[in-house]
C-alpha cells in the first residue's frame, strides 16, 4: 500500500492574517488536510528577518495559531506546530547553504522585491529559500501549496535536493511538487494590487464589521452614473465578490454591471453582506478558542512533537549520507 501523500505549509507570523492569506494558502492547506499527511507550522524563525520586537513576534504566533484553528484546521488530522520548536530546520538549512550556489540566491526575485520596497539587506532575508528549503525537505514533502510568488522558491528547493541527492545518494531527498490554486493565487486588495500589508491595502480575517463596511464601502470605483452598465474587467468589487460568492449570485451580480441601473454603492454593500456573512462561523469558533487558557500552546507542543519524531529521521539519515 502507497505511503499517504505528506503535504507542507508555513504562514509566517508577521501580523493579524488578510483575507489574501486565507485565500492564497490557508483555504487550500484546509482542504489538503483531508487528502493525505498535512504538517502546517508557523514559521517564527522566517519573521526574524523582518520583525525585531520578542513581543510582537509571540503575540503575532498566537494570533496566527488560533485563527487557523477558527477557519478549520484540524489538529487530529494535520500536525500543527511552530517552526523553532524543531531545531532540525535550522541545521538541515546549513547542510543546505553549504551546496548553494550564490548566484540562486541573487536571482531570487521576492529578495530583489523586499530590497525594493526598503527592508533591510540582512543575511536571513537573503538566504530564506535556503531555510524554506529545509522545512520542506525536513518532511519528505510531496506537495507544497504555494503562492505563485513563492514559486520560484520551491524550484529553488529541488534544485537543492537534486544536488544533494547527486553529491550523497539518490534517494535521500524527495522533489516536492508545488500546488497553486490559479484562481485565488493573488488576492486583489483595495486598491487592486495584490493584497499585501506592506501595501497597506488589507482586508483582515476578521475585521470587526464596522471597520469592515469602511473599508469595502472605500473602495475606488471610476465615475460611471448609475444609469450606465459598469465595467467588469478589473474591477475590484467583482474580484472581491467572486471570493465569497456562489457561482450564480458572481454571474448574478456580473450581469448587474454589464446592465445598469444599479450603483457602485449597491454592489459594495452586496459584497459586504457576503464578506461578513463567509467567515460568521469561524468568528464564533475564534471567540471560543481564546477563552480556552492553554488549549493553543498544547496543540502546539503536541504538533512538535509529532514534526520532530519524523524531522530527527530524516536528520539522521542526512547525517549518516553527509558524513557527520
Amino acid at each position: 500500500m502507497p505511503a499517504p501523500l505528506r503535504i507542507l505549509s508555513g504562514l509566517q507570523p508577521t501580523g493579524r492574517l488578510h483575507i489574501g492569506n486565507y485565500f492564497g494558502m490557508m483555504k487550500p492547506a484546509l482542504a489538503l488536510q483531508h487528502e493525505g499527511e498535512a504538517f502546517y507550522f508557523i514559521a517564527d524563525y522566517h519573521s526574524m528577518t523582518a520583525i525585531f520586537d520578542p513581543k510582537e513576534r509571540r503575540d503575532n504566533v498566537l494570533n496566527l495559531a488560533i485563527d487557523f484553528l477558527a477557519c478549520g484546521l484540524d489538529p487530529e488530522k494535520a500536525v500543527f506546530f511552530r517552526q523553532s520548536d524543531v531545531p532540525e530546520h535550522t541545521e538541515l538549512s546549513w547542510i543546505l547553504s553549504c551546496v548553494c550556489p550564490i548566484p540562486m540566491l541573487e536571482n531570487a526575485t521576492s529578495y530583489k522585491d523586499k530590497i525594493a520596497r526598503g527592508l533591510e539587506a540582512n543575511a536571513g532575508l537573503f538566504t530564506y529559500p535556503v531555510l524554506m528549503s529545509a522545512d520542506i525537505l525536513i518532511y519528505d514533502s510531496d506537495v507544497v501549496p504555494v503562492g505563485k510568488d513563492q514559486k520560484q522558491h520551491l524550484e529553488m528547493c529541488r534544485d537543492l535536493a537534486s544536488k544533494m541527492n547527486h553529491l550523497y545518494g539518490a534517494n535521500l531527498f524527495k522533489l516536492p511538487q508545488p500546488r497553486i490554486r490559479e484562481e485565488t493565487a493573488v488576492v486583489p486588495g483595495l486598491d487592486g494590487q495584490k493584497m499585501s500589508k506592506s501595501y497597506g491595502n488589507i482586508v483582515g480575517l476578521f475585521e470587526d464589521e464596522k471597520p469592515l463596511k469602511k473599508k469595502i464601502m472605500g473602495i475606488p470605483t471610476d465615475s460611471t452614473p448609475v444609469e450606465s452598465p459598469k465595467p467588469t474587467e478589473g474591477s475590484t468589487i467583482l474580484q472581491f465578490y467572486k471570493l465569497f460568492a456562489s457561482p450564480d449570485d458572481y454571474a448574478a451580480m456580473e450581469a448587474d454591471f454589464r446592465k445598469g441601473g444599479i450603483g457602485y454603492g449597491d454592489f459594495k454593500k452586496r459584497l459586504l453582506e457576503k464578506t461578513w456573512a463567509y467567515f460568521a462561523e469561524a468568528r464564533e469558533k475564534r471567540a471560543e478558542i481564546v477563552v480556552k487558557k492553554g488549549y493553543v500552546e498544547d496543540v502546539l507542543q503536541a504538533g512538535a512533537a509529532k514534526a520532530r519524531a519524523v524531522a530527527r529521521k530524516t536528520m539522521d539519515r542526512v547525517r549518516e549520507a553527509v558524513g557527520l
